[in-house]
């Protein structure tokens, strides 16, 4: 066997030296590497240059480099925008909603898969609750609406002949346990593969020290996950600003536009629909800087919560 042209050499002191010889030691490795980071570079750092146009008056006949500035401007249009806050209540209404309803409920039903016993039937539950997500939001949203409908499977069931996508006080209702139920399951695997890294020894001990199944659940499975659950508290809470694009486009109408117009579908309207980019790009850019804020205010509480420990 031909040793590697590297083998015993010591490792240079230079950064730079000492990185090329890295790079020869694990080549193999930084060529699997570096086309994903080329990726991550081209398409999501390179267009952030874009946001110039929230400081800009920028129309289709202009560019980037040659439209007219106009400083703050769009920002103090947002502030005086009762739509724009309308949709963000609508925003912060529905994401609360999907953050009480859905994350509970993800590890209620991570427990209760973990729980069952190996076997077919543990897989089937795994493979029907993992389902939805799979399913677009287009024909997931074709089913609510003619579910919804006045003469739709929900009326005939409680009967009633009303058209439950027109009524705006049930809308923000309707989008949290519709997202639930797409994703619920999905949102198992994380606490599941956390779960799975559990010493099953424990659990051992406990039922010979004669703890029932809910308080191994309690003493043994919960605190296995605290990591994964405040990981998962951050990126809900980071995320409490953005909105399903796809779900609202589909499910929403004028009747009950008052309480679906959320900020995504807010952007898209104003910058697509009516031609106004920079006001569309100001509105994207404040709500990345507040979601930016509440992550790394998530991220300082729950450190301070799991004994100075980060979960970024």
């Amino acid at each position: 066997m031909t040793a590697h042209p590297s083998a015993g050499r010591e490792r240079p002191e230079g950064k730079f030296a000492a990185w090329l010889y890295d790079f020869r030691q694990q080549w193999q490795l930084q060529l699997m590497v570096w086309p994903g980071v080329v990726f991550i570079i081209v398409f999501g750092f390179l267009p952030l240059y874009g946001y110039v146009m929230a400081f800009q008056n920028y129309t289709v006949t202009s560019t980037i480099w040659n439209a007219p500035f106009v400083g703050l401007a769009n920002f103090q249009l947002i502030v005086t925008d009762p739509t724009f806050w309308s949709s963000l209540v609508n925003t912060l209404g529905i994401s609360l909603l999907k953050l009480v309803i859905e994350f509970p409920l993800s590890i209620v039903l991570a427990i209760m898969v973990y729980e069952l016993a190996g076997g077919v039937f543990k897989r089937v539950v795994q493979a029907i609750s993992y389902l939805p997500h799979f399913i677009s939001w287009i024909v997931l949203g074709g089913m609510l609406v003619v579910w919804l409908s006045s003469t739709g499977l929900f009326n005939q069931i409680f009967g009633g002949s009303t058209n439950l996508l027109q009524q705006p006080g049930l809308y923000w209702l309707i989008a949290a346990l519709s997202d639930t139920w797409k994703e619920v399951g999905w949102g198992t695997i994380l606490y599941l593969a956390a779960m799975a890294a559990i010493d099953p020894s424990l659990y051992e001990v406990a039922r010979v020290d004669g703890a029932g199944r809910f308080r191994r659940i309690w003493h043994i499975t919960l605190p296995g996950i605290r990591g994964m659950i405040a990981l998962q508290v951050i990126l809900w809470v980071s995320g409490l600003f953005g909105s399903n694009l796809d779900q609202t486009m589909v499910l929403n109408n004028p009747l009950n536009d008052p309480r679906s117009n959320v900020i995504n579908f807010y952007v898209y309207q104003v910058g697509l629909h009516q031609g106004n980019f920079s006001y569309g790009t100001a509105v994207g850019l404040g709500i990345s800087l507040i979601s930016l804020i509440l992550l790394l205010g998530a991220n300082f509480a729950t450190k301070k919560l799991n004994d100075n420990t980060s979960m970024l």
